[in-house]
Parts: C-alpha cells; structure tokens; sequence
C-alpha cells in the first residue's frame, strides 16, 4: 500500500509548479518537455499519468497480500524493462515518448529491484507486515 500512495503522490507533484521545475516546457509526451520533477526527474503529462495509474494499482492490489505482491514483483518486472528501454533508446529522439532522463532511468533500476525484493520477502513472510500471528 505504501508504494501506491508514493507513486500517487509523486503522480500529484508532477503536476505543481515549483516542486515540478520549467513547469511551463511540460509537455503531454516526448523528449521535448523539459519539466523536472524534484528539478531531477524529467517529466511530461503522459508520465504523470502513468504514476497516477501504478499508484491506484497499488492500492487497489494491496487489499490482499497475493495482489500486493504480485503488484510488487509485477511492477518491479515493468520498471526494469522500463529501465533496460531507457538505456537503449536515444533520449533526443521520438522514441523517448514517456520522457526518460539518466536520473529516471537509475531511479527504475533502484525501484525494480527494490519492488521485486519486497515482493519476494513479502511471499516468503506470508504477507506484508501481516505476521501469522498478527492481531
């Protein structure tokens, strides 16, 4: 459930002036918004949306511990070919349509692997910090 509701609010902060730095260059999609989320990450709308979307997905799947971790490992599986893409790809060309920067990329890394191990850990515990024993 936590890490529904951090992509719902990084999805939101995306969206304000400020904590989303050259707010006016945010573009719908493509390698021409120069947006920056926290000033590091960049941004379009289409990206934002899709935090939004992976956010409400988590909450969604976090109302069962077998969602919650299939969301996790799931999630984490998409942020790491999210990742291997945005190695490949010219990021000045047309086929950076999320758009995708060196920070977002080393940020995919982290959060696939991080989402997976969770997801993992989570199956082996039986649950996320619902304990066999918990009240």
């Amino acid at each position: 459930m936590i890490v529904g509701v951090v992509f719902l609010l990084v999805g939101v902060l995306g969206f304000i002036p400020g904590v989303t730095t050259n707010y006016e260059t945010l573009q719908f999609a493509g390698h021409h918004s120069e947006a920056l989320l926290l000033g590091v990450f960049q941004v379009s709308i289409l990206h934002n949306i899709v935090h939004l979307l992976f956010g409400v997905a988590g909450l969604a799947m976090a109302r069962s511990a077998s969602g919650a971790k299939a969301f996790l490992i799931g999630g984490g599986l998409v942020y790491l070919v999210l990742w291997l893409y945005g190695l490949v790809i010219d990021q000045d060309s047309g086929a950076n349509f999320v758009p995708l920067n060196a920070a977002d990329n080393w940020l995919h890394l982290v959060l696939a692997l991080g989402m997976i191990a969770l997801g993992v850990v989570a199956g082996r515990s039986g649950g996320l910090g619902r304990g066999r024993n918990a009240a």
